[in-house]
């Protein structure tokens, strides 16, 4: 069976797992503010608690965006030097389906339909609806948006509505959807059995160049683009 290393650092909510096939062998969670200082410990922790060597592993499992600008720098370029260091493939997941995935199993049904929501800041959430049977079938893509424009472009009724984005709106969640919403943190864990389901992760073909779905563009480069009235150049392809 595959031996994994996940990295789940798109949210607060940050952690590390170790797992053999869809078995987590240990798992580390962090506290959400000193989560960039304690990530590499706690990989080393979490591989010693497994008995896993570096050597013995054969993937990395990432979480994806949309997420935490800093929270999702930190975890790709953790993974991008591991994986440049140690030759491994490298599969990402989009958090907010880890988060989906997680929390199924409180929701009515054999195949639920989860809406995920992640707090953006500005009145607005980071969104995404799937169909959590055993290919989580994505229904709404990953968007940035409002409660109240999720309540008439939503696909398919939610039975869960989770989320710390949820949680910030749950007066909007209540009207829209008629439930109270839930917390639904991801964790690294769940990215361990979520990569043994074949095809619900993305294989990155150049760990060392992908970069992860913000969801939305740092304040800093929002700012600067808004100032000059063009992109930001990218400083790989002037150089």
């Amino acid at each position: 069976m595959i031996c994994r290393l996940a990295l789940e650092t798109a949210t607060g909510h940050a952690s590390v797992a170790v797992g053999r096939g869809e078995t987590v062998l240990a798992d580390v969670r962090l506290d959400r503010r000193t989560a960039a200082a304690e990530l590499a410990p706690a990989i080393a922790a979490c591989l010693d608690r497994a008995g896993v060597f570096l050597a013995d592993l054969e993937e990395i499992v990432v979480a994806d965006g949309p997420g935490s600008f800093t929270g999702l720098r930190t975890g790709w370029a953790t993974m991008q030097g591991l994986a440049r260091a140690a030759g491994l493939r490298v599969t990402s997941i989009p958090s907010l389906l880890n988060a989906a995935s997680a929390a199924a199993g409180h929701a009515p049904g054999s195949a639920p339909v989860v809406l995920s929501c992640y707090d953006a800041l500005r009145g607005s959430v980071y969104a995404a609806v799937y169909r959590c049977g055993p290919g989580m079938d994505v229904l709404l893509e990953p968007t940035l948006t409002t409660i109240e424009r999720l309540a008439s472009s939503v696909p398919a009724r939610p039975d869960l509505v989770i989320g710390d984005g949820a949680l910030r709106h749950a007066a909007a969640v209540r009207d829209a959807f008629g439930c109270e919403p839930r917390d639904g943190p991801p964790t690294a864990g769940n990215l361990i059995r979520l990569a043994a389901r074949p095809g619900v992760g993305r294989t990155l073909s150049d760990p060392g160049t992908a970069e992860p779905s913000y969801g939305r563009l740092a304040e800093a480069q929002a700012r600067w683009e808004r100032t000059h009235g063009r992109p930001l150049p990218d400083p790989s392809r002037t150089a």
